[in-house]
């Protein structure tokens, strides 16, 4: 007898819908948008499996799959895919924007959906807020990964910075991206302001409020102090 979790449960089902997927587009018959969804992920899980680099999974699977491989319409219903993938060092999220691309015949009419025509140079981040770089040492057994939107003070309470200096920051990358802290390696990054009304809720629940309210990092300072966050 073999007992499965709801995890490998969900993974047999990803696979023999992937499976239909795969004999439709022998058959010359276009996806439908669980189809496309299916196959998209499965081939990004077993690439995972097979511990290709992450970045080399995320461009092969904007190749995978054009308008010309899916019905009318389905493209533009998957304009991203979230995909927990199982790693040699343990699991990550992949993010997935746009994963279908234009086919020979939208690209032969003109017509590419979502198509952005950048002007000349180069795009500088955050160029105007006043930036600070601190030094990060990962003091746990696992790799750490924070990313884009997370307020860099209530990050894992095993990483070892002077967390009051990043109070109200962000690292410095683009939304969905991050930065990575290895087990026991020094790593320097860059932080910049959170932007709009600077309010944080939810997270590691050191602030649930307003960042510029009076006394409220102090009152998230004690109570890193009192939950273990190290830096604090």
């Amino acid at each position: 007898m073999m007992n499965l979790s709801p995890t490998e449960m969900d993974r047999l089902v990803i696979f023999n819908a992937a499976q239909m997927a795969r004999r439709n587009m022998s058959l010359g018959i276009k996806l439908s948008h669980p189809e496309a969804v299916a196959y998209l992920t499965d081939e990004v899980m077993t690439a995972a499996r097979r511990d290709l680099p992450y970045a080399e999974i995320r461009d092969m699977a904007g190749r995978l799959l054009t308008t010309d491989d899916v019905e009318p319409g389905v493209a533009q219903m998957i304009p991203l895919i979230y995909i927990e993938c199982l790693f040699a060092e343990g699991t990550k999220v992949m993010a997935l924007f746009e994963p279908i691309g234009p086919g020979e015949a939208e690209i032969a009419d003109g017509l590419v959906p979502g198509e952005i025509i950048a002007g000349d140079g180069d795009i500088e981040s955050f160029a105007d807020l006043p930036a600070i770089t601190i030094d990060v040492v990962n003091t746990g057994d696992r790799d750490v990964q924070v990313r884009s939107h997370t307020h860099f003070f209530e990050v894992n309470r095993a990483l070892r910075f002077d967390r009051a200096a990043a109070w109200g920051m962000k690292v410095d990358r683009p939304a969905g991206a991050g930065v990575r802290f290895e087990p026991g390696v020094v790593k320097s990054v860059r932080l910049v302001p959170i932007a709009g009304d600077r309010v944080v809720r939810g997270q590691a629940g050191l602030v649930n409020g307003p960042l510029d309210a009076p006394a409220a990092k102090d009152a998230a300072l004690e109570r890193a102090r009192a939950r273990g966050y190290l830096g604090a």
